[in-house]
């Protein structure tokens, strides 16, 4: 994929997002896969993974990615605000069910997967627990260790947190065997409902930082797929085979293969 400078998206008009480049970055990829199932074309515009990104900030006030800025409004980057973008300027059927619980639950599997105490919170905790920060340092580039003390503040990290982590994930993958599992006995293929929703999308780009899709529809760098495939005894049981066959379903049925990142 072909980024754009700070500078040079700052100049432009439309949907700009701020993505990590040359990282499957899952929050990255959710967006990515939003954005493409609403039709909704956008600018990739660079961001360096765990550096400063002043320039970056000084436009958007935020540091991460991503990042989404349509035109001349507010930039937004949780998974949420750039749903409900996506879902205003774009087009064709909705990622939100229309009806009531089946929407609520959608959103709450969604929240599950990648809002703060999800599956990518607690993977990234787990992360930080296991793996040797040069290992951190060489697989993401130019940073300076200790990682752990440079992201403690800004996500949250504790060492209960991270002790915590394996069972959490552990929690939300069973959870979503489980409604997997009550979906096909209903005669559906998807996590809610009987259609394509945010949560099938969601689960599908996080999915690859427990269990990576090969290099050949997954070209990530050699250096982090190790780290995103490494999740320990704990959790390997409950990466279900019906998990594994759901996020491939997806790609395959409503996004695209190999990943472009």
């Amino acid at each position: 994929m072909k980024y754009l400078s700070v500078a040079e998206a700052r100049a432009m008009k439309g949907l700009r997002l701020v993505l990590s480049a040359g990282l499957p970055g899952p929050w990255g990829e959710a967006a990515k896969a939003v954005l493409h199932v609403r039709n909704v074309p956008f600018l990739p515009v660079e961001q360096v993974p765990l550096q400063a990104n002043e320039e970056l900030v000084e436009w958007t006030g935020i540091r991460n990615a991503p990042i989404a800025i349509y035109n001349d409004e507010h930039p937004v980057a949780g998974w949420l605000d750039i749903l409900h973008l996506a879902e205003r300027i774009g087009s064709g059927p909705s990622l939100l069910p229309d009806d009531y619980r089946d929407r609520a639950l959608a959103l709450g599997i969604t929240s599950e997967i990648s809002s703060p105490g999800g599956l990518g919170w607690n993977r990234r905790y787990q992360i930080l627990a296991e793996t040797p920060e040069e290992d951190i340092s060489a697989a993401y580039g130019k940073i300076a260790p200790p990682v752990q003390a440079k992201l403690a503040n800004e996500y949250r990290i504790s060492p209960e947190a991270m002790a915590a982590a394996p069972a959490r994930i552990v929690h939300i993958l069973d959870g979503l065997t489980g409604q997997l599992r009550r979906q096909k006995q209903a005669g559906s293929e998807y996590l809610v409902g009987d259609r394509l929703s945010v949560a099938d999308l969601h689960w599908a780009a996080f999915s690859n930082l427990i269990a990576p899709l090969p290099h050949e529809l997954n070209p990530m760098p050699e250096t982090i797929r190790p780290i995103y495939g490494g999740v320990g005894p704990v959790i390997a049981p409950s990466i279900s085979d019906e998990l594994l066959a759901h996020r491939l379903m997806i790609f395959e049925r409503h996004l695209a293969l190999p990943l472009d990142f």
